[in-house]
């Protein structure tokens, strides 16, 4: 699963991921984790900026057994729960201050 490999591969800190915007423009972001929510897979980014303070959750669709694509999540419910989920398992460790 492509999910996986992700995680080995991004298993050291400062592992960057180039998105494109809705502008078509690229931009690096660190990644956080992957978080697991009803069957689906999440990951959580912060853009590679020091001013950013906000990260950016997105839905992992799956293409095949080597691609896959992240989707924007328009339900802000469905983003609070996976925050809370993404600061529970890191409380202690990461300041959300």
């Amino acid at each position: 699963m492509a999910t996986e490999e992700l995680m080995e591969e991004m298993d050291n800190e400062g592992t960057l991921i180039t998105l494109e915007d809705e502008e078509g423009n690229e931009v690096d972001f660190e990644f956080l984790d992957v978080v697991e929510y009803e069957g689906e897979e999440y990951i959580v980014l912060i853009e590679n900026d020091e001013e950013a303070d906000e990260v950016v959750i997105l839905k992992i669709n799956a293409i095949d057994d080597e691609t896959e694509e992240y989707n924007s999540i328009e339900d802000e419910a469905l983003l609070e729960t996976l925050f809370e989920i993404f600061k529970n398992k890191y409380d202690g460790e990461i300041d959300f201050t």
